[in-house]
């Protein structure tokens, strides 16, 4: 099971999310979890953990993907190509209308996550069931927590899960506590 604990913004919440398959940087400079290329390539991260980018149609993702030593590039807008060089994850939003066969992106991986205002990070969930059946690699997000983690697993059987929000005490800062919680329960579901 991948675990990607996602809107990492400094060295001890990176810490707190050992375990994590994943840590995910937000360079969307509208989101409250947004850290400056610079400062993301300063966290430390262990050996083997993807450092992921979360873009939103972003011109300059590649160049920022150098400069914040990512492994892999996730699109979370409007994006209709990929960049070459990185491994792609493509997150779509699961709206009432949303079909697996919007899953035609070259992508490596495709996040399922709620619609919200944001991109993101909204805390709100959608039905699991829906995510359900891909024969591609599904990451599950939106609103998923130490509360609701196993049962999300157990109902999509999903290639990973990410979250962010429901991690937080406040937006930008994680609870480790939680954050510990959820990677144990998502690594044992």
């Amino acid at each position: 099971m991948m675990v990607k604990v996602c809107g990492i913004t400094n060295q001890a919440d990176a810490d707190a999310a050992a375990g994590a398959g994943a840590l995910g940087f937000n360079f969307y400079p509208k989101s409250p979890r947004y850290i400056a290329p610079e400062a993301a390539a300063s966290i430390v991260t262990p050996p083997g953990v993807l450092r992921v980018g979360v873009f939103v149609n972003e011109p300059r993702a590649l160049d920022i993907a150098r400069q914040a030593r990512l492994d892999v590039i996730q699109l979370h807008g409007d994006e209709s190509t990929a960049p070459e060089g990185f491994p792609v994850w493509k997150a779509f939003r699961v709206t009432s209308d949303f079909s697996m066969d919007r899953l035609n992106f070259p992508a490596e991986a495709f996040l399922l996550d709620a619609p919200g205002d944001l991109y993101g990070g909204s805390g709100h969930t959608f039905d699991w069931s829906r995510a359900t059946g891909a024969e591609r690699k599904i990451l599950l997000a939106g609103g998923l927590g130490p509360d609701n983690v196993q049962q999300a697993i157990a109902t999509a059987r999903p290639w990973g899960v990410d979250a962010c929000s429901r991690l937080e005490s406040s937006p930008g800062i994680k609870d480790h506590a939680k954050v510990a919680r959820f990677i144990e329960l998502a690594l044992t579901a």
